[in-house]
């Protein structure tokens, strides 16, 4: 059996940063209690990574091309349950790397890469959810979309892209010891996909509404305390 060769220096690093991050926050994490975690010296993890910021910009490079990836899907949504599956992938990605969005507002303060991309990355998550609204079935007739309906629509998907983005900091306020721990991870995305679904129903015909809801109380996660 051909053995898995072991995972580079630099990998490792990334990887145990970003677990880190994760876990304790990226303020609260320096590069000695990686380098520590690691077992290597800071030394060797200057060699790979400089600064505290490249290790961030690398993460955020990582993250930034796969959530680009993933939108991309949301031109295949055709229903509730696409949609579904989609908002529900969206929040697994952002658990991944959510430290990023617990630290938002530090971060962006502090480093340029972040100020620039970050919000460039939410419009990117905008279009894609409107692509998605386009998508799914109204119940109204097929018409020429008024310039009240447009607005509409890019409302309802900046909401969507406003729960999004800060459904884990609301999760972390209300359970700031457990809320980020890996064990409330499905817990936790359920929620915020169930409450990101639910700004579709007013929006939807009678069968695709009936259809999300019965799928809204299948997916429902325990409530916040």
């Amino acid at each position: 059996m051909t053995r898995k060769a072991p995972r580079r220096t630099a990998e490792r690093i990334l990887a145990t940063s970003l677990e880190l991050f994760n876990r304790f926050g990226e303020p609260n994490t320096s590069t000695s209690m990686i380098s520590a975690e690691l077992r290597i010296s800071p030394g060797n993890l200057y060699y790979h990574y400089p600064s505290k910021d490249e290790l961030i910009n690398t993460l955020f490079g990582q993250y930034e091309h796969a959530a680009t990836e993933l939108l991309a899907a949301a031109e295949d949504v055709r229903d509730v349950e696409d949609a579904w599956f989609f908002l529900h992938s969206l929040f697994e990605l952002i658990w991944q790397y959510r430290f990023f969005y617990r630290d938002l507002n530090h971060l962006l303060s502090r480093n340029r890469r972040l100020e620039t991309h970050f919000p460039a990355l939410l419009m990117r998550k905008k279009s894609a959810l409107r692509a998605l609204l386009d998508h799914l079935p109204t119940g109204a007739p097929a018409a020429p979309p008024s310039a009240e309906t447009e607005r509409r629509q890019d409302a309802l998907a900046a909401s969507m892209v406003v729960v999004l983005t800060y459904w884990l900091s609301y999760e972390y306020v209300l359970q700031p010891r457990s809320a980020m721990e890996p064990e409330n991870a499905q817990d936790a995305l359920l929620r915020g996909a169930y409450h990101v679904m639910s700004l579709l129903l007013p929006h939807l015909g009678d069968a695709a509404r009936a259809h999300l809801t019965g799928l809204l109380q299948a997916y429902q996660a325990p409530p916040l305390p």
